[in-house]
């Protein structure tokens, strides 16, 4: 039996507070630019059939009920109490969130009460410096105000998140370095003149510079790579277009975590192996394979050190989402690692070490959790 410590969830963000309906709902299983082919249902994917198998018996149901039945059952708890049900029954001990997100969705206190668990902040930049655009009348006020924002989001965040290398992996291969003051002032001003209309952050200048600007902090930065993005061109997904950006970035001190990826898990993967501040996040790729999951679970372990891979669920909107991050890591973990120790390539103490790292362990060392303690 592989046992592991109480989860650290490296990534995720917070749930919903109100009711859903079954269109509502199966519209959060997936990331769709659009609706499933007709007569048929996103439940009818591996997420959904993950959700299934393991929600159920969280809420007081069989495994494997019909949508309808679970849905009426989680109607009958109430939002709120399906929630911490089903947060708690991921055996998750500390939640990092993602507060960039939009919707009516849990901060992390109520993400840690509902899962009875600790909760840490990780900033994303792209929101942080809209924040700032709305309270500044000029370039030059809006760069100073951007300064001191992410400087104080530092010290109160255990990380900052970014959506770069997901939205613009082209920019940041070709030009990887910080960009020069009149490169910034000059996209600032192009988006400022545009922010009026509620222009969100989609220069890359200044999204390198945000960048630059959280490597300079010192705090991890967790970095999307664009797996799960509507209508992202599949070699966009590829981490291994960040190359550019992780040399650059090597040796400041900063840790890079590349989340996503999937199906180009591998090129994070051999990031993590070549470059001693690059992690890799399993994040929902697990969750998203189902069934599958302990196969791609073990084509991370082939390649990427134990010490430089970091659980998380990636949960989002659906507290579902979260406990089946949760419960399908740990059943494909324990699948890959049992196989292992009754083939005789590793033994049982060895096993128990590696999935309370991979579980907790290096994330807590990553983020410096138990400094904040």
């Amino acid at each position: 039996m592989i046992e592991t410590p109480p989860l650290v969830d490296q990534h995720c963000q917070g749930v919903l507070r109100t009711e859903l309906g079954l269109g509502t709902f199966e519209a959060q299983l997936i990331r769709s630019a659009g609706p499933p082919a007709a007569g048929t249902t996103f439940f009818d994917t591996q997420t959904g059939f993950a959700v299934r198998r393991w929600c159920p018996p969280l809420l007081g149901l069989e495994p494997h009920c019909a949508p309808v039945r679970y849905l009426a059952r989680r109607r009958e708890l109430g939002a709120a109490e399906a929630a911490r049900r089903l947060l708690r029954g991921a055996g998750v001990g500390a939640y990092l969130v993602d507060t960039g997100a939009p919707g009516d969705l849990t901060a992390p206190k109520e993400l840690a009460r509902a899962g009875d668990a600790e909760a840490f902040e990780a900033v994303r930049l792209e929101p942080l410096a809209e924040q700032v655009a709305d309270t500044s009348g000029t370039v030059a006020a809006f760069l100073a105000n951007l300064a001191g924002a992410v400087h104080h989001a530092a010290a109160g965040a255990v990380a900052f998140t970014c959506g770069a290398g997901a939205r613009y992996p082209a920019a940041l291969a070709q030009a990887p370095e910080p960009p020069g003051p009149g490169e910034v002032r000059g996209a600032a001003g192009r988006w400022l003149a545009g922010r009026a209309k509620g222009a969100a952050v989609r220069d890359p200048v200044l999204l390198r510079h945000l960048l630059w600007s959280a490597v300079a902090t010192g705090l991890p930065i967790q970095l999307h790579t664009g797996a799960g993005e509507p209508g992202q061109r599949p070699e966009h997904a590829d981490p291994a277009l960040l190359t550019g950006f992780v040399r650059a970035t090597a040796g400041l001190g900063a840790p890079l975590v590349l989340l996503g990826g999937y199906p180009h898990h591998r090129s994070a993967a051999r990031l993590a192996e070549a470059f001693p501040h690059v992690h890799a996040d399993l994040g929902p790729l697990l969750a998203r394979t189902g069934a599958g999951a302990a196969a791609v679970l073990a084509e991370l372990l082939e390649l990427a050190p134990f010490g430089k891979l970091l659980y998380s669920s990636g949960g989002r909107r659906l507290p579902e989402l979260h406990a089946v991050g949760a419960l399908v890591f740990r059943e494909a973990l324990g699948r890959v690692l049992r196989g292992w120790v009754g083939d005789g390539a590793w033994s049982w103490r060895d096993a128990d070490r590696v999935a309370a790292m991979i579980a907790a362990g290096n994330a807590r060392r990553v983020y410096r959790l138990d400094e904040r303690a």
